[in-house]
Order: structure tokens, then sequence, then C-alpha cells
């Protein structure tokens, strides 16, 4: 990707957004049918691309957490796409009527999507798929971490879209900066909070709005209510190890009652050791995406350690397949609990009672996602209402990015705007106020000059009102 293709591809996508600023249902349609159509053809071919990237990723992992959840996307917007296209109206206030007004949603025009390489099919399709839905053109920047993947993506594309309509453009870190750098009518990045950063810098200078999906230290709680630990740390286990810990709302670190640390240790080792009987050579388990993230993973344990932390290291794993590794004595100081973690490294930190876990989340910049874990409502209850984080999954880890009906982002340093279902959708339209004057209108008896009339009219209203 050049500067001066990106250019032509942008400038053929604008003229084309303006030439037609209505477009028809049956066309959006069209395009969402045209994008699930080419992922069940090339399905199986995009898992093998993921899997030469990553060196090791099972076709399965990409089915369950990449497929699965764009089928999900691609098929809620079909089933509701004429609803939510359709004029909104509202209630018209009393000293307009008897005028009429509605919402009318309309595209944006180009939207720009750059996406990460941890989820490399479902965090690239899935926001083209919404803003293709609400009836715009899309230019899709996968990662440079991915490429394999991300030239297929550019090829099939290629083959299933008219380049002014939906257009994949690959390259390096400097390609991403000029591609975050075109004036879009909206800008969707998921990636880490340091870039997302630089992103928003770039877009701030075209006034191009934002959604940015990053990441953040998701905190997990057990509560003291809580009786199964093995249930508990299998479940906590596949949150953090799925995709080797590199998820963005992965568990960061875990919050258990003051003395069952070590309980919690064995009862995670027990179940990681069942969902992965061993790390090198599992298909299951996926690798690290590269020596440099796991140089940084290890700098992080190392540096902890080195601190008076104590690492429990699970056996196995190799150079790319890391093993799982759990932390406890950690302190807030420490850089495993300053920065994001991204990896199968388990920070574990005793606290006393829901106050005690609440005052520490919220000391901390907004996670993008919460976990607790226990049986009693009340100290749940206490947690959703005194945290704010982008999502919450309650007695489970990772599933609330599964249901369609909830919007999913960030907020504050996890990022900011939504995605997933009429979210989404919402997300990449224009809501247009329109009002509708009468021929009856008193409008005119609010006209200057003012004088007894008026305020007999004002009068009316406030009593009215």
């Amino acid at each position: 990707m050049t500067d001066d293709r990106l250019l032509a591809v942008f400038a053929a996508q604008h003229a084309a957004s303006r030439a037609q600023p209505e477009v028809p249902l049956a066309l959006r349609r069209d395009r969402l049918q045209r994008l699930r159509a080419l992922i069940d053809r090339r399905a199986e071919a995009w898992a093998a691309a993921v899997q030469a990237d990553f060196g090791v990723r099972s076709p399965q992992l990409t089915e369950v957490a990449d497929l699965l959840v764009l089928r999900a996307t691609v098929a809620d917007a079909l089933r509701h796409l004429a609803r939510w296209s359709r004029p909104q109206r509202v209630r018209t206030p009393l000293q307009l009527m008897p005028a009429r007004g509605w919402v009318q949603r309309q595209p944006l025009g180009v939207v720009g999507v750059i996406s990460p390489w941890n989820y490399p099919l479902q965090l690239a399709l899935g926001p083209a798929a919404s803003a293709l839905a609400a009836g715009n053109r899309v230019m899709l920047k996968p990662s440079e971490l991915t490429p394999r993947t991300s030239a297929a993506l550019a090829e099939d594309i290629a083959g299933a879209f008219a380049e002014d309509e939906f257009c994949v453009l690959t390259g390096d870190a400097e390609r991403a900066a000029a591609f975050a750098a075109l004036p879009f009518d909206h800008l969707f990045f998921t990636g880490s909070t340091g870039v997302g950063r630089k992103v928003a810098a770039a877009a701030a200078q075209n006034l191009t709005p934002t959604t940015l999906e990053l990441g953040g230290k998701s905190p997990c709680i057990v509560d003291a209510s809580c009786t199964d630990l093995d249930g508990v740390a299998s479940k906590i286990a596949h949150g953090k190890l799925l995709n080797a810990g590199q998820t963005c709302i992965a568990p960061d670190y875990l919050l258990v009652p003051r003395g069952r640390e070590a309980a919690f240790v064995d009862a995670f080792s027990r179940a990681a050791q069942a969902l992965f009987p061993h790390f090198d050579t599992n298909p299951d388990y996926a690798a690290l995406i590269g020596e440099r993230h796991r140089r940084r993973l290890d700098g992080l344990v190392a540096q902890a350690v080195a601190e008076g932390a104590t690492a429990h290291s699970l056996p196995g794993g190799d150079a790319r397949q890391m093993a799982p590794v759990l932390l406890t004595g950690v302190t807030p100081g420490m850089a495993v609990m300053q920065e994001e973690i991204f990896g199968p490294v388990l920070p574990v930190l005793g606290c006393d009672g829901t106050d005690e876990a609440v005052a520490f989340i919220n000391a901390r910049p907004r996670p993008l996602a919460l976990y607790w874990f226990g049986t009693d409502t009340a100290a749940r209850d206490a947690v959703l209402a005194r945290t704010v984080s982008g999502g919450v999954t309650v007695n489970d880890t990772l599933m609330h990015i599964a249901h369609e009906g909830l919007p999913f982002g960030g907020v504050g340093p996890s990022g900011w705007g939504a995605s997933h279902g009429e979210a989404g959708f919402l997300r990449f339209t224009h809501e247009k106020a329109v009002l509708v004057q009468s021929r009856w209108s008193a409008g005119r008896l609010l006209y200057p000059p003012y004088g007894a009339r008026f305020d007999r009219m004002m009068r009316l209203l406030r009593r009215l009102g």
C-alpha cells in the first residue's frame, strides 16, 4: 500500500458515498450477504492463514473465537436491519404542535477500520460488517503482524466487493499512520491504549469521530461467597488462557479473599492442566505472536520476582508457547500491575471484602472488562453499582462480548464508543433530526415585536408545561 494508492482508494470511496448518500436497504443486505458467503467459503483458508501467522493456533480456536462471533454479527445485522434503518418517530412537544418530527438514520460515508493481530478475522470484519449494514463504504487496514491473514483478506474482499464499496489495504506501521490521518467520516480502531492515543490525535486533525476499543487491566473478583473454587478456577483459566492470554478482555489480575491465594493458585493450576495437558506442541494452546512479545512477558515476571513476588510456573512450554505463570505477593507499584499483560501471566492478590476490592479497582484507570464470581447478590450489586467498566460478565469470563444484544466497548483509557448489534450500527450512522412544520403552526405568535400577546402566550405555555 503506497500513499498514492491509499489516497486514490479514499477519493473513490468518498466520491461514491457523496454520489449515493441514501443507500437502499436491498443494497445493504446484498453487501452483508456477500460478506457472509465469503466467510462461509473462505473460513478454512483464513484459519490456515491465521495458523501460519501465529505458528501455533488451531483452526478450532479460530472457529470459536473469530468466525463464530463474526457469523453472529452478520446474522444479527441481517435479521434486524430493516428495523434499525427505518426513521424513528419522536413525540412533538406542545409548543411545536401540530408539527411532526422524526430521526432519519443515514450512512456517515466512508469508514476506516484499523484492526489488530490477536483476533485478525473477528476484529477486522466485525466492525466492517456493522459499517456496511449502516450503508457506509469501508476501508480496512489489518495488522502487519499477521501478514498472511491480511493478504488473504485483501485478495478475497477484492474478489467480492468493488473497491469503492469495501477495500483492504495492507502495509506496515508507517502506512497505518498515514491511514489514520485520512479524513474519514468515522475511524474505528482496536488495539493498545498507547497506539489508540496516536490514532485519536491523528483523527483529531480532521475532526474525524472515532471509536476506540483499547485494552487495560481487567480485574476479576472472587467473592468470599464462592464455594466451588475449582469450578470458578476453570472459567477463569479458560478466559485467561484463550489465545494464550492475547485477548483485550482477558482477566488481567485477580482479587481473592485474603488467605485463599494459595488455594486459588492450586485450583487454577489443576484447571489449566485439564484444559491443556501440556503446553508445548499442543495445537489447542496458541503461540505468542512473536519473540518481542515473549521477552516483554518474561521481563514483567522477572521484575516482579526481583521486587518480592513469587512466581508459580506451570510445567512445560517453549519459546513460543509460554506456559502459564501465576504471581503472588505482587504490589501495586510493580510493572506487572501497571501495564496490560496480554499473555498467560496472572497476578493473584488478596483483599478483605467488597469495599477493599472496589477501592482497589477505582484507584486505577477504568477497565475494558470486569469479572465477578460469587453467590452473594448484594455483594455483586455493590460491585456493579460502585465500579465503572466497559462491560461485565458475572460468574464467567469473556462471554459478554459474544452477546450481540449487548454493546461492547471501553470507557476512558480503555476506549470509547461501542460496537455490536444496534449499538454498532448506530455508531456508524448519522441520526438526522427532521421537523415538518404544519400550516397551522402557532409559532408566529412568539415572533417579535414582543408585547402583551407574547406575554399571554408565554404564561399559557408555562402553565401547560
